[in-house]
């Protein structure tokens, strides 16, 4: 993996400290995770203690330091969406993806995690795939998303 980029994501924030949310944000956004050779060059810019690093990316949620999928999909399964059918959307997605909550498909394509509350519960049960939201899912609906994704990839001529 070439880690060239980390070097000008840290030049960007000017090797400052007080950017190192951003730093660890952008460095996620750039390879869908963090690599822990990237952490160490972050550590060694910033002159920290490669361990203050580590507590910082996994104090927040929204770090990774195990690979994710390009694609990211969020399935709630809090009361509300429980209650209309949000774990018949988890077989089916588990089904089109072979794979559980909180793994990442083999060809690094799909990430499928949950979560207890998206916050938006009145269009319950809801999928976030990629920072957009779906609501009133159902099965159905969930694979055709899958689907349109999968069909995308292959007419932009993206290899799995």
């Amino acid at each position: 993996m070439d880690f060239e980029h980390v070097g000008k994501i840290i030049d960007k924030y000017q090797e400052k400290r007080t950017g190192l949310i951003s730093i660890l944000h952008d460095i996620q956004d750039r390879y869908h995770f963090l690599p822990e050779e990237a952490l160490r060059k972050v550590a060694s810019r910033l002159r920290m203690d490669l361990n203050d690093i580590y507590g910082v990316a996994t104090f927040y949620k929204s770090f990774s330091l195990i690979p994710k999928g390009k694609h990211s999909i969020t399935l709630c399964l809090g009361t509300a969406c429980h209650v209309r059918g949000g774990p018949k959307i988890l077989r089916e997605m588990k089904k089109q993806l072979s794979i559980e909550p909180g793994q990442t498909t083999a060809d690094k394509q799909f990430s499928l995690n949950l979560v207890n509350c998206l916050g938006v519960c009145a269009i319950g049960p809801v999928m976030f795939v990629d920072g957009k939201f779906y609501g009133e899912m159902n099965p159905l609906k969930a694979k055709r998303i899958i689907e349109k994704i999968n069909k995308n990839k292959r007419k932009n001529g993206v290899k799995s």
